[in-house]
C-alpha cells in the first residue's frame, strides 16, 4: 500500500498541488481507492466524511483528464446539496491548479443563466446537484456523450433526500461505457441496489466499519431535562476556559430551534462571533456564513443538518448536538465535522427524556457507548414547562408504540374519552341552564 503520494505515479502538476494543499501522506481511503481508480475500475467506497474521500477520487480523475480538451465535460460529480457541491468544486480547483482543466459547479437556489454561460464557454469537469443538472441537460446545454467518469458522492444522503428518480434519469442519459465511482457513508439495502444498477464488477473499499465515528473524536453525553436548561448548559460550556472551544458548530434539529439558539448566542457574543445556517436562509447568506466560519472570522456556527455533510472546515474543535438527531446516521455526519484529518475533536450531545430513545439507537448503530457526564454545578436546572413536558410525553408514547404496537400510553383514546367526560361534567356544573338545553336537543335528535 502506498505510503506517499509519489508512490501513485502522479505527474508533477498533481504532486505540486498536493504539496501546496499541505498533504504529507495519503489517508486510508486514498491508499485504497486511488490505485483502482487510476486503473479505470469502478469503485464503491464506504467512507465517512472527513476521511479524505474527495481527494481519493478527484486526484486520479485529474490524472486521467490531464488537460483541457474540447467543449464538453468529460467528468461529472453528483452531490446531494449545494453546500457539498461548492465544497467539491473548491477542492477540484485546488488539486487542478497546475493544469488548465475547467470546472463548473451547478446547483439550484439561484437562476441557471450564469451557470449555463460558464458551461457554454467550455468545461472539463461538472460538479452538480441532481435536479439542477437535469434542468440544464433538458434545456440542451449539457452534452453527455464525451463523459468518461461519473461520481455519485454521499449516495446515502441523496437517497434520504428523495433524489432517486433524478439519479435514475442521469444514469439513462450518460454513456454506457464510462468509469463509475460511488461513495457512501453507510451501506444500506438501497445503496446495495443502486450499486447493482450502477457499477460493473466494482472494487469495494471500506475504510472504517459502517457508521463508526472517527477515532479522533471524544464523545460526551449530558442528560438535560428541557430547552432552557440546554441553553444554560451551552452558556456554561462556552464560558469554561478548560473546554478550549476555539471553533464550534452547534447542531439543531429544526430551523426554529436553530434560530432561537442563534438569537441567544447573538445577544451574548454579537454578530462578529456567530453565524447561522439553515434552509430558510437565502443562498448568499448561507455561502457567506460558511465562508466566514471557514476563514475564522466567526467562532460559532449554528446549523441544522443541511450543513452536517460535506462542509469541510478544518480545525473545528467542538461539535455540540443541541438536539439528538432523529436520523441516526446524521449523528455520525454531525460529529464528523470535528476530529478531521487526524486532529483531535470533541462532540457533546444534550439529550432530553424524549431523546433517550434516539440516543440508544445511535449507540447501537455506532457500536459504542457514549460516556454520560453530570451537568456541572454552575448550571441552573430549570423546571420543565407544562407544554414541553406534554410534548415529551407524547413523543415517548410514540416511541413505545413503535416498539410495541399494542402499547396504550398516557395519550391513548380511552384516557382522552374520560378527560372529555370530566370536562363536560365540569361545564354542566358551572352552567346548569346550558347543560339542560343541550340535553333537550340530544333527546330531540334521538
Amino acid at each position: 500500500m502506498a505510503a506517499a503520494f509519489e508512490d501513485f505515479k502522479f505527474n508533477k502538476q498533481v504532486l505540486n498541488a498536493i504539496a501546496d494543499a499541505g498533504y504529507t501522506e495519503p489517508t486510508p481511503v486514498q491508499q485504497k481507492a486511488i490505485p483502482p481508480i487510476l486503473n479505470g475500475q469502478d469503485v464503491m467506497g464506504i467512507a465517512q466524511t472527513g476521511t479524505g474521500k474527495t481527494a481519493a477520487y478527484v486526484l486520479p480523475m485529474i490524472m486521467k483528464l490531464k488537460y483541457a480538451q474540447g467543449e464538453h465535460a468529460r467528468a461529472l460529480i453528483i452531490s446531494p446539496t449545494r453546500e457539498l457541491a461548492m465544497q467539491i468544486e473548491e477542492n477540484v480547483k485546488i488539486y487542478s491548479k497546475y493544469t488548465d482543466l475547467r470546472t463548473v459547479v451547478v446547483y439550484g437556489g439561484l437562476g441557471p443563466k450564469t451557470q449555463i454561460e460558464q458551461i457554454n464557454k467550455g468545461v472539463d469537469i461538472i460538479v452538480a446537484t441532481p435536479g439542477r443538472f437535469m434542468d440544464i441537460y433538458l434545456a440542451g446545454h449539457i452534452h453527455t456523450k464525451p463523459l468518461q467518469v461519473l461520481v455519485l458522492d454521499e449516495a446515502d444522503k441523496m437517497m434520504d433526500m428523495g433524489f432517486m428518480p433524478q439519479i435514475n434519469r442521469i444514469l439513462e442519459v450518460v454513456p454506457r461505457k464510462r468509469q463509475n465511482l460511488l461513495f457512501s457513508a453507510t451501506m444500506s439495502e438501497k445503496i446495495h441496489e443502486l450499486a447493482g444498477n450502477f457499477l460493473e464488477f466494482p472494487t469495494v473499499i471500506e475504510v472504517t466499519p459502517q457508521a463508526t465515528p472517527a477515532q479522533t473524536v471524544t464523545q460526551k453525553l449530558y442528560n438535560v431535562p428541557n430547552v432552557k436548561t440546554k441553553i444554560n448548559l451551552l452558556r456554561n460550556l462556552l464560558d469554561q476556559e478548560e473546554n478550549a472551544i476555539t471553533k464550534l458548530i452547534v447542531f439543531c434539529k429544526t430551523r426554529a430551534v436553530a434560530e432561537d439558539v442563534y438569537q441567544y448566542l447573538l445577544r451574548k457574543h454579537g454578530q462578529k462571533d456567530v453565524k447561522v445556517l439553515h434552509a430558510n436562509k437565502g443562498q448568499n447568506t448561507r455561502i457567506n456564513s460558511i465562508n466566514a466560519f471557514k476563514d475564522d472570522e466567526v467562532k460559532i456556527l449554528v446549523a441544522t443538518d443541511v450543513a452536517s455533510r460535506g462542509i469541510d472546515v478544518s480545525n473545528v474543535s467542538h461539535v455540540i448536538n443541541f438536539d439528538v438527531p432523529v436520523v441516526y446516521e446524521d449523528y455520525v455526519h454531525r460529529i464528523g465535522r470535528t476530529g478531521r484529518a487526524l486532529q483531535q475533536g470533541e462532540a457533546i450531545t444534550f439529550c432530553n427524556p424524549a431523546e433517550v430513545y434516539y440516543m440508544g439507537k445511535i449507540q447501537k448503530l455506532i457500536r459504542q457507548t457514549v460516556d454520560v457526564y453530570t451537568i456541572p454545578e454552575g448550571v441552573f436546572v430549570e423546571e420543565t414547562g407544562y407544554d414541553e413536558r406534554q410534548d415529551q410525553n407524547r413523543e415517548i408514547d410514540l416511541q413505545k408504540r413503535k416498539e410495541d404496537p399494542d402499547f396504550k400510553g398516557a395519550f391513548h383514546e380511552k384516557k382522552t374519552l374520560n378527560q372529555h367526560k370530566k370536562f363536560d361534567a365540569k361545564k354542566r356544573k358551572a352552567n346548569p341552564k346550558l347543560a339542560a338545553a343541550k340535553a333537550k336537543r340530544n333527546l330531540k335528535r334521538k
